[in-house]
């Protein structure tokens, strides 16, 4: 495997582990002191459900990348929309959703390009 080869594979899935464990840091904020144990750890897998879902993602796209880019793609979307629709102002919502949305395209991006060169590689590789 060449060097850049190695690159594209393993970019987009070390991006995905520190940007699932950066959107699971916005979870600490359940433990307030106020609420039951069995409230917290309620409150503290509902914030986590996106880190969840982006987890399966990744854990699928070790082997089939494809999944990745399309789900992280779709996750950045799904969060775009559901802040616009969810903010009282639509142009603020959007500049900073995409703080959040931007990391999730980019990653999704990279598995895209890895998932291409590898079906390239192969279909390259059947011919000769």
């Amino acid at each position: 495997m060449k060097k850049t080869n190695k690159f594209i594979f393993w970019t987009p899935r070390i991006l995905s582990i520190v940007f699932i464990l950066f959107l699971s840091l916005f979870s600490l904020d359940v433990f307030d002191g106020t609420s039951s144990f069995f409230e917290t750890l309620l409150a503290l897998f509902m914030h986590n459900i996106p880190s969840l879902v982006l987890l399966i993602f990744l854990l699928i796209s070790l082997k089939y990348e494809i999944v990745g880019g399309i789900g992280y793609i779709l996750a950045g979307i799904l969060y775009v929309i559901f802040t616009i629709l969810g903010a009282p102002e639509a142009f603020l919502a959007l500049s900073w959703s995409i703080i959040i949305a931007g990391p999730a395209f980019f990653i999704g991006t990279l598995f895209l390009i890895g998932w291409f060169k590898k079906k390239r590689f192969q279909v390259n590789k059947t011919r000769v």
